[in-house]
């Protein structure tokens, strides 16, 4: 997802973020944010660079009690806290449905006379390029194909058609809408924060509307610090699923072994290539590749979609959604009342909190390609189609998988079970081509990684820069190096487990801001949208706000 084109720095400015009774809209005396070189680092960057450096040497020195707080904190964070995870994801889900059909979902993303810089098709395909990646990969086989396995929750028999359903019916549902609508309404919130109200791109500007000019001091840097870390340790666990998918490719092709040593060579390789691209700038290349792998994972659905059980994979998509619109509200307020953490911890309340992780991120891309896209069409498009995109490739190489163990005497559940990584390379060996199949998936693993952590790298400096759009590229190295170190380190600390258990521990604040960023904008939708109730109406001239997408986001 390196496709950022930053802005000409001698021509961009900004909002000073600064806003009162007057057009909260930049104008010519505010300052520029395009380039930090120009300014002194502040309180959020050196909080969280020294944070950041204390969780490292805390991993390295002190391993085993790392591992120890981790867990802990992980089953007091679910136990306690789990529900919180289901009640907000679904509030958000039901408010941005409510939001598209309602008269304010006309509204725009930027001026009234304003119409979209890309069409609708390109637009689509930018979107699924955004989390479409190591995700698909890591567990488009994994997840359904554990759950044929060991059914969630009990609600069938191990290896039975109904645990088939149910298999495809629970990663639907870790993969669907709920996931988006967490990245939707970060991209709604930033985009109309930016290009309505020409504020600076941080997450501690989106509440403005709750907590006025206090967003620019403590409070809000506060905000900052928490999102820079959300951010940190959901990029850092996809390096770590990154690393572990290469390293299962690359024993099933060359027989490299699956070792800690050949990951963190892999991570470190990956981390020297991204943070280069995010430096120089270089990222036509990146582009083209990136292009490439989206075509590449199209031929690799289509192949297996031929070669595999066509009819068996239609068949069961359509029950499995049926199943999964008919048990929507009990998946989505089923917590573990009843002895499920375990199950939770290693599922639902990991695919959320890695969800929550990403959705500063997203949200800043989908701000950033979306500019004259109104609510209701930016909703839809944002949570319908790649739902839609994911739902189809996990019924396609789960449901495979499936037929291969339930009437081909396959063991992908088995090797699944051993090592989860194994999954989608153990699936493509029981079909024609398997050398060349899973060489393309090496590579798809491989450029979705650097095209994802090259934006991260990117969004992480951003953040610590006071919103600048080109940040120095000391800092770009800074997070780039330390993105990758504390990959390192939990993969040696434990591996995919301790991945999973530091990202849920660390979305909890995140999932409380995400909370906040809902009810601020639908504050600020209202007041602009019904002044006569006791607001006063924000106004904007065309002239305040930036020409293009490139003057207001990266």
């Amino acid at each position: 997802m390196s496709t950022r084109t930053p802005p000409n720095a001698a021509t961009q400015t900004a909002a000073s973020g600064s806003d009162d009774d007057t057009p909260d809209c930049p104008d010519a005396e505010a300052p520029t944010v395009a380039d930090a070189s120009s300014h002194r680092l502040g309180s959020v960057f050196w909080t969280s660079v020294a944070v950041s450096a204390i969780f490292v040497a805390w991993a390295v020195i002190f391993t085993d009690n790392l591992n120890t707080v981790t867990t802990a904190s992980l089953d007091w964070v679910t136990g306690t806290f789990g529900w919180l995870y289901l009640v907000v994801t679904l509030c958000i889900l039901l408010s941005l449905v409510f939001l598209a059909f309602s008269p304010l979902g006309s509204r725009r993303l930027g001026r009234d006379d304003e119409r979209p810089e890309f069409g609708t098709l390109s637009w689509l395909m930018m979107i699924l390029s955004a989390v479409m990646g190591i995700g698909l990969i890591s567990y488009g086989v994994a997840e359904p194909i554990s759950h044929l396995a060991t059914p969630p929750r009990g609600l069938a028999e191990p290896g039975t058609p109904e645990a088939a359903v149910r298999a495809l019916q629970y990663s639907y549902f870790d993969w669907g809408l709920h996931a988006w609508a967490i990245f939707a309404i970060f991209g709604l919130a930033i985009a109309y924060s930016t290009y309505r109200k020409g504020r600076r791109t941080l997450v501690s500007q989106l509440f403005y509307p709750i907590l006025g000019e206090r967003v620019n001091g403590p409070i809000g840097k506060t905000i900052d610090v928490l999102a820079v870390f959300a951010t940190l340790f959901g990029t850092t666990t996809s390096l770590g699923l990154g690393a572990l998918q290469i390293n299962n490719g690359l024993f099933t092709l060359f027989g490299l072994p699956v070792s800690s040593a050949t990951q963190v060579a892999i991570i470190a390789a990956v981390t020297a290539i991204f943070t280069m691209s995010a430096v120089t700038g270089v990222n036509k290349g990146i582009k083209f590749l990136s292009h490439v792998s989206s075509w590449g994972a199209v031929a690799l659905f289509v192949f297996i979609l031929i070669v595999g059980p066509t009819i068996f994979v239609v068949n069961l998509y359509i029950e499995s959604i049926g199943t999964w619109a008919t048990d929507f509200f009990r998946m989505s307020l089923q917590g573990s009342a009843f002895g499920d953490l375990a199950w939770m911890q290693g599922w639902t309340y990991f695919m959320m909190a890695w969800w929550v992780s990403w959705g500063a991120f997203v949200g800043v891309f989908l701000a950033r390609i979306s500019r004259g896209r109104t609510i209701r069409g930016f909703v839809l498009g944002v949570m319908v189609v790649p739902s839609v995109v994911f739902f189809t490739w996990f019924s396609v190489f789960g449901g495979t998988a499936i037929h291969v163990d339930m009437y081909e005497g396959g063991t992908i559940a088995e090797r699944t079970a051993q090592d989860i990584n194994s999954a989608f390379f153990a699936t493509l060996e029981y079909f024609p081509l398997a050398g060349v199949t899973t060489a393309i998936a090496i590579f798809l693993v491989l450029l979705f990684f650097i095209s994802g952590a090259d934006a991260n790298t990117y969004v992480l400096s951003m953040m610590t820069t006071d919103g600048a759009l080109l940040p120095p590229r000391s800092v770009l190295i800074l997070w780039g190096v330390l993105t990758g170190v504390i990959a390192v380190v939990l993969m040696f600390a434990g591996g995919l487990n301790a991945l999973q258990n530091t990202v849920i521990v660390a979305s909890l604040p995140f999932l409380v801001i995400i909370a906040g960023v809902a009810l601020s904008f639908w504050l600020e939708l209202l007041r602009d949208a019904y002044p006569h109730r006791g607001y006063q109406r924000r106004t904007f001239e065309p002239d305040d706000l930036p020409t293009s997408d490139s003057e207001a986001l990266p």
